[in-house]
């Protein structure tokens, strides 16, 4: 091969491996393979909820993407176009400085950004559960509500900081519910104020369970979990409006309230639709070698892809990290067999399982569709993060080891701001706060 440029859109869960491969299938040698993504690391998002309680530390779920790879150019900005037919895209760095580049091949692995409903109040009043900022905002959020909770004698006000409504009961929202009675039982037990403050943590959703999309065995056993540790769990609820002061539900009640999470699922990167091309559900279609019909040049996987799944005819496969990450490989080796005019593989869709933490001794898996709950699920859950995390995985379980043995550091760090981590993450003006994930409702599956 001549030296030809492969680009990379994305550095997610399907962009990641996706580079992983190429390195190992084509080398760097002959062909310059370019990584570009807003952020300077691959994030594992699965674990963010143990980021937000203060269980591990954010650099332990981050891997740096600048030298991860050999050979492979990194640039750090978020591609605000791509022109299929001229074999360019254009892209715009942190500090709004454009860039371009040409290439003889792309990968869209844009990822996916909150999935907004026309709720009034919502985008200015909740907070999205999406990356690192969001995070470490609602860490200090949770731990400032507390403490402003425990100095004021108004109970009603005292009441309303010590209630946190959760919004969608799928993988990242039940983590988040699961978590959260523990970590703020650690804040309250510092504040003599409030040793007879009733803490409340709602998870609602308009589903009939939590865990929808999982077996209902599965389902059941997080919403024991979620019940024993005082979680009010509401099925076929939602909200009808957010304010400041707090949430009204459609069934007319008001919960007063400083903290709404939306945690209701994802939708495909907007870039996806500007690029003209044919989408479904918002996502670019793709035939099943992961490449765009009629457009050779381009392949797409992960969230940004509809990719037909072979398992249900009509269907494609859903948005989560065990697609994402087989995609990438697949998408990959048939990049490299395009440029050497070499047939092209096919992608098979497979569910090896889900598994979803819980919190404390407690977790919900089917590995190869055993059913598993109480300690052998936790055991599965952790050893399957930690086989899937491409790095950093004797900090992740140092942490674990250091939360097991001691006291957690509970403190505000003041490090993002409230206007910094807005829920709508693909808003024109801040371009550069987008994170991906290849997940429905995050990837916490295996």
């Amino acid at each position: 091969m001549a030296q030809q440029r492969i680009v990379v859109v994305g550095g997610g869960f399907a962009g990641y491996h996706t580079v992983q491969q190429l390195v190992r299938t084509v080398g760097t040698d002959e062909v310059e393979i370019v990584l570009i993504n807003p952020t300077d690391y691959f994030l594992y998002l699965p674990l963010l909820p143990e980021v937000a309680s203060g269980i591990l530390d954010p650099r332990a779920v981050s891997v740096p993407l600048p030298g991860a790879f050999p050979g492979v150019r990194f640039v750090l900005g978020e591609v605000t176009s791509i022109d299929p037919h001229r074999q360019q895209l254009s892209y715009v760095d942190p500090e709004a400085q454009p860039g371009s580049l040409s290439f003889d091949r792309v990968v869209v692995a844009a990822g996916s950004v909150n999935k907004l409903l026309p709720i009034p109040g919502v985008a200015t009043h909740g907070k999205g559960f999406r990356g690192i900022p969001e995070a470490l905002y609602f860490r200090d959020h949770v731990t400032r509500q507390l403490e402003l909770a425990a100095a004021t004698n108004d109970q009603q006000e005292r009441d309303a900081r010590c209630t946190f409504v959760v919004v969608g009961a799928g993988y990242t929202g039940t983590e988040v519910a699961a978590q959260g009675p523990t970590f703020t039982s650690m804040l309250a037990e510092r504040h003599p104020e409030l040793a007879n403050q009733r803490i409340r943590w709602l998870l609602l959703d308009v589903a009939p369970r939590v865990l929808p999309g999982l077996d209902r065995r599965l389902s059941r056993t997080a919403d024991n979990v979620l019940r024993k540790r005082g979680v009010e769990v509401m099925p076929e609820t939602s909200i009808s409006e957010a304010s400041e002061s707090g949430v009204h539900l459609r069934d007319g009640q008001f919960v007063p309230t400083r903290s709404l999470v939306w945690c209701v699922g994802v939708r495909p990167d907007p870039l996806v639709e500007s690029l003209g091309l044919e989408t479904r559900q918002g996502r670019l279609v793709v035939n099943q070698q992961l490449s765009v019909p009629g457009q050779p040049h381009v392949f797409a996987c992960g969230d940004a892809a509809a990719v037909p799944d072979d398992r249900n005819p009509g269907e494609v496969t859903p948005m989560t990290a065990q697609h994402a990450v087989r995609q990438g490989k697949i998408v990959a080796q048939n990049v490299a067999a395009s440029l050497e005019q070499r047939p092209l593989t096919n992608y098979h869709a497979r569910d090896l399982g889900f598994v979803v933490d819980l919190g404390a001794r407690q977790a919900a898996a089917n590995p190869l569709h055993v059913p598993l709950s109480g300690l052998p699920a936790k055991l599965v859950t952790r050893g399957y993060h930690l086989m899937a995390m491409p790095g950093n995985r004797t900090r992740v379980a140092v942490d674990w080891m250091l939360d097991a043995t001691t006291s957690r550091q509970l403190v505000q760090l003041g490090l993002v701001r409230s206007g910094t981590v807005p829920l709508d993450t693909a808003s024109p003006e801040l371009p550069n706060l987008r994170t991906e994930e290849e997940s429905e409702q995050e990837p916490t599956q295996s």
